[in-house]
């Protein structure tokens, strides 16, 4: 459970994308501010945009809700565009 009371409902996960992360060329790593995009994250990512399927299919392939899909989708889009902006480093982790 977390702070709130609510079950945390597990959220499949197609590939362990945890090792992975990207950076500005020409930067070092630790020259760089970082944004954590999750695995869930990841996931919405690769099932909307990577495999263009609708919320819909998308949600029931990671076993959540639409609306659950929704926000995870959009704050995920929102960490990219942060880094890609301001040529921050993404990095994948597990919750």
């Amino acid at each position: 459970m977390n702070g709130f009371g609510r079950k945390i409902k597990h959220r499949h996960i197609d590939a362990d994308h945890s090792s992975i992360c990207f950076k500005p060329c020409g930067v070092r790593r630790y020259e760089l501010e970082s944004v954590v995009l999750y695995e869930d994250e990841m996931e919405a990512i690769r099932l909307a945009d990577f495999e263009s399927l609708y919320q819909q299919e998308s949600a029931e392939r990671m076993g959540i809700s639409r609306t659950t899909f929704s926000r995870v989708i959009d704050s995920a889009r929102k960490k990219i565009a942060d880094a890609l902006l301001h040529q921050k480093a993404i990095s994948i982790e597990k919750r």
